[in-house]
């Protein structure tokens, strides 16, 4: 094989190899938007602040001396709560005044978040504790560290569990009923709210784990990291069809190798604006995104 191309090949799946670790914890966070999306059609754009406040939680907990697989699930639990007591008291009491209230709710509770989070923590990048001692495995002139293969791991395992959840358990069923038409799924005897509630806790707790993985992997949180993936999930989400759960799967790695993928081969610069380009292009010739399907709808 000539020298060049040997090279290029090595550069290539070393980008696609970043791309998928970036693409999982874009998928993560998707998970929440789409999920949401699917039960009460609202787009939560506070629903990066969870993965924010994911990754605080599991720093206070690993400064504090909690080993990681305990940190991990505590950052899950306690974003997944405070999901559920902002749906109580903030998502709830509008939930039938119309998209354009939800929207901008969503939008100020975004800000305050943010904000808050710099009054009270400090608006300078705090460093992630080294929980897990770094290991990198080279084979040939690909490398990998044991910090991907445990996003990676992480991303499966989260997946597979939510995969069990909706389509093989009682919850499920009743998430996908809710889904489908919340009035039938009322009168059904389905409590469509504890079911509201419990999609806003899972769809936190996966982005609170991705803010865990993200400190692991990048070694610094602040309280304004979750405004410019939370818009990249958001685009994941379209991008593979809001509201399909594969779909934000899919679109989360697709966004995550693409954004790699112009860092290695054209220009660094441009990581951001291929996120968004990919959204305006997405609208424009395929609004239902990959896996969605074309579908009237009165508003």
């Amino acid at each position: 094989m000539d020298e060049n191309l040997a090279y290029f090949f090595y550069d290539l799946v070393t980008y696609l190899l970043n791309g998928l670790t970036q693409g999982s914890i874009y998928a993560l966070i998707a998970l929440g938007y789409t999920m949401v999306y699917g039960i009460i059609k609202l787009i939560n754009f506070a629903h990066g602040e969870f993965y924010m406040i994911g990754a605080f939680i599991g720093f206070f907990a690993i400064t504090s001396g909690v080993p990681f697989l305990v940190a991990l699930p505590l950052a899950m639990l306690g974003a997944g709560l405070l999901a559920v007591i902002v749906e109580k008291i903030v998502y709830r009491p509008i939930r039938d005044a119309g998209r354009i209230p939800a929207l901008i709710t969503a939008l100020g509770t975004s800000l305050f978040f943010q904000y808050f989070g710099q009054q009270t923590i400090g608006a300078d990048p705090k460093a992630f504790p080294q929980a897990i001692a770094v290991k990198t495995y080279q084979f040939g002139e690909i490398y990998i560290s044991n910090i991907q293969l445990i996003i990676f791991g992480s991303t499966i395992i989260l997946m597979c569990f939510l995969w069990w959840l909706v389509g093989y358990t009682k919850t499920g069923k009743a998430m996908r009923a809710t889904s489908f038409d919340k009035n039938a799924a009322e009168l059904m005897g389905i409590n469509t709210d504890k079911i509201i509630s419990f999609t806003f806790f899972v769809g936190a707790a996966f982005a609170g784990a991705a803010g865990v993985l993200v400190g692991l992997y990048y070694n610094t949180v602040e309280p304004m990291m979750g405004l410019i993936p939370g818009l990249k999930a958001f685009v994941a989400a379209v991008l593979g069809g809001i509201g399909i759960i594969p779909g934000a799967v899919l679109g989360g790695l697709v966004l995550g190798v693409a954004e790699n993928l112009v860092v290695g081969f054209w220009v660094s610069t441009y990581r951001d604006a291929i996120a968004f380009g990919i959204l305006i292009v997405i609208l424009l010739f395929k609004p239902a995104g990959i896996l969605g399907t074309n579908r009237k709808e009165k508003v």
